[in-house]
This record gives C-alpha cells, sequence and structure tokens, in this order.
C-alpha cells in the first residue's frame, strides 16, 4: 500500500529536487501527485511500499536537518550583507501592490463593521 512521505504544496524546487534525488540514489520507489487542474489535489511524493518508510525516514530526517543548518548561515549571510528582503525592504520595492491590499483589507473591515451596525448589533 502507497504511503505519504513528502507533502509537495509550499515547498521550493530544490528541495523537492533534492527529496528526488535522495530517493533515488538509495533505491527506494517513489511516485508523485501534482495538485491538480484547480489546485485542490494533494502534490505529494509517496512511497510505493510502507517497508520503504523505514529506510526512507532517517535519510530524509538527516537531510532535513542539514537543509536547516543550510538555510539558515543561508539567511544570516544575506541578513549581514543587507540582501535580506525583509516586510519594510518588500513594501518599499512595491508601494503600490502593499497600498493596493491595506485599501483592500481596510474596505473589507469597514464593510463588515458597518453591516454589523446596520443590523443593529
Amino acid at each position: 500500500m502507497a504511503i505519504l512521505f513528502f507533502n509537495l504544496r509550499g515547498v521550493p524546487q530544490d528541495e523537492a529536487d533534492d527529496v528526488r534525488a535522495l530517493l533515488t540514489e538509495h533505491e527506494i520507489e517513489f511516485y508523485e501527485t501534482n495538485d491538480g487542474n484547480w489546485g485542490v489535489s494533494m502534490p505529494a511524493i509517496w512511497l510505493h511500499n510502507e517497508e520503504d518508510l523505514e529506510v526512507a525516514q532517517p535519510l530524509f530526517d538527516e537531510y532535513q536537518y542539514q537543509r536547516a543548518i543550510e538555510q539558515r548561515a543561508l539567511y544570516r549571510q544575506l541578513k549581514r550583507q543587507g540582501e535580506h528582503t525583509g516586510f519594510w525592504r518588500q513594501t518599499l520595492k512595491q508601494p503600490l501592490r502593499f497600498l493596493l491590499y491595506s485599501g483592500f483589507m481596510i474596505l473589507i473591515a469597514y464593510c463588515s463593521v458597518k453591516w454589523l451596525f446596520e443590523l443593529g448589533l
């Protein structure tokens, strides 16, 4: 019976490629599902055999540990170099987008409160 191994929703492409390579390197059979035409299905990597999970899980855990260390180091390096894009830097890069989203949120809040008071609550 197939078993879910790795959910691909929101995963960077390089990480998904690394997981595929890890499984292929250790000759673990797997298949993938995509998110479908409307994006409602679950994109994931599935193992064909449940027994393979005992081999794949420790390999994957080690990979995740190493990736976390590398990504933290990359984050610190970008932050030191001033290239890290935080909230304010992203806002300054795209001020119109920020204003449009902010205006839309204010409009939704206004309409919600207005209708609440019109109902007498």
